[in-house]
């Protein structure tokens, strides 16, 4: 007996349910243990961010420093994991399973072989990699003994994020988040202990070498899981075959998440050293308003990952009408959480940024006006992130690339440099509520002549089984 229980699911089930359950209730099954996974993501990035805080401002800045590296390396690991992912789903959805198998390996053994090379250069040219993402002198000392240690657990960090993408997309949400949670709960409680006197006292270095543990034993779990579930593919050595059509495949469906998080941290490096002439204090306060806004945002990213393999299995299938019934539902939900959440961190802006830094006035001061302006227009996040979600996972590439650049690239850094010119530290923080307003109406324009086509479509399916009927 399995020690999973007799209800594991066979692939058989999970596709007859991707296919037959009601769309709104199977993307909030789906969706519940990805909202977790992120949320505790997010938890444990704002707990990084809150213990080493407590050091000083500068180990503060450190964090958003880093956090530029952290997206590179999650850019690659959601490049591979995501685009084997969109076609791990289609294929299963079309029944070809071994085909599925043999991404699923090739996916696995190219993140480790992708992150131990760049843990080796980053190794190599680790002080002017520190200087290239932002860091100021006084920065720097921290931002390097934090970067070593996530920089050696970057193939774990990868190979975590590419298993727990792929897991998903074949519908296995809740093993997903077992590994990733404990990985993140984990992080949490091993933070304090390896940051402080109390424990080992490594200061920063003791909040990467946290991570780094953590996402080892994730990485660990998500491994034996991925090997022991009924419906999920095993990952085999000898499945490892990989070729250039498969690394097409993958690159092109992958493509979207690497622009979106490689732009993520071009788009930190810009503010970083745009917030240089305002100190360290304005580059501690732009750190933890982003780990406040992508907690908040987290769980619309889950609910929309729940969206992607039901999404996936029925545009495989041919299911028009499920694939618009989902992208709507999830869209509403969307806003009306991130909706809701502005309202109170507007309230309550003075009071969370107060809670990683009250030492220092001056990164309050200018993190809550950066918070409250940025939630103003973070609702339309919805609308940018079920966009990019939607083309991505229907093989859209070019357009979801499109809406990857936009609200971090093609927009935000343009106007960082525009509006911080024109209007100091007051323009720093206007440029990205103004891009969130420009990206959203850009997503919506690009999606709508999809989700029209899809409306045609599924009404012709519909009359031609009215016909088969007939007949």
């Amino acid at each position: 007996m399995s020690i999973f229980g007799d209800h594991q699911v066979t692939q058989e089930e999970r596709y007859d349910e991707m296919m037959h359950d009601p769309v709104q209730k199977l993307i909030v099954r789906l969706a519940i243990p990805t909202i977790i996974s992120m949320l505790v993501t997010s938890i444990y990035n704002m707990a990084d961010t809150f213990y080493v805080s407590q050091l000083n401002t500068q180990a503060s800045a450190a964090v958003g420093i880093i956090y530029a590296l952290s997206a590179i390396i999650q850019a690659f690991a959601f490049m591979i994991g995501m685009g084997a992912g969109n076609n791990i789903a289609r294929l299963l959805g079309q029944q070809k399973n071994d085909a599925a198998a043999q991404y699923v390996a090739v996916a696995y053994f190219t993140e480790l072989l992708v992150g131990a090379l760049i843990a080796v250069l980053g190794l190599i040219f680790l002080e002017p990699l520190v200087y290239v993402l932002g860091a100021t002198d006084t920065i720097a000392p921290y931002a390097m003994d934090y970067a070593k240690y996530i920089l050696l657990a970057a193939p774990f960090m990868m190979c975590s994020f590419g298993m727990n993408n792929m897991m998903r997309f074949q519908g296995n949400a809740m093993y997903s988040m077992i590994g990733i949670t404990t990985g993140g709960i984990l992080n949490i409680i091993l933070d304090p202990i390896f940051i402080y006197d109390f424990g080992l006292g490594l200061g920063i270095a003791g909040a990467a070498i946290a991570t780094g543990l953590s996402q080892l034993i994730s990485f660990l779990i998500l491994t034996y899981l991925c090997n022991h579930i009924r419906s999920c593919i095993s990952i085999r050595i000898s499945n490892f075959r990989p070729n250039l059509r498969m690394y097409v495949n993958i690159l092109h469906n992958g493509l979207p998440s690497l622009t979106r998080q490689g732009i993520a941290s071009v788009a930190s490096i810009v503010m970083n050293l745009a917030a240089h002439p305002y100190g360290d204090a304005a580059i501690a306060a732009f750190s933890i308003v982003n780990r406040i806004v992508m907690f908040m945002n987290s769980a619309v990213v889950g609910f929309g990952q729940g969206f992607q393999p039901v999404c996936g299995y029925n545009y495989g299938a041919g299911r028009y009408d499920r694939v618009v019934e989902a992208y709507n539902f999830c869209l509403r939900i969307g806003f009306t959480v991130l909706a809701s959440l502005c309202i109170l961190g507007f309230i309550f802006a003075d009071p969370l940024i107060t809670i990683f830094r009250r030492d220092d006035a001056e990164v309050i001061r200018i993190g809550t006006m950066a918070l409250r302006m940025q939630l103003v227009t973070f609702s339309l996040m919805a609308q940018i992130t079920m966009a990019n979600m939607f083309t991505q996972t229907i093989g859209y590439s070019f357009r979801s690339t499109v809406i990857s650049l936009l609200r971090q690239g093609l927009y935000l850094i343009p106007l960082l440099v525009i509006l911080t010119a024109a209007f100091g530290l007051t323009g720093l923080m206007l440029a990205t509520p103004a891009s969130d307003v420009l990206s959203g109406i850009t997503a919506f324009l690009i999606t709508r002549s999809i989700i029209s086509d899809f409306r045609k479509r599924a009404r012709g399916e519909k009359q031609l089984d009215n016909m088969e009927s007939q007949l």
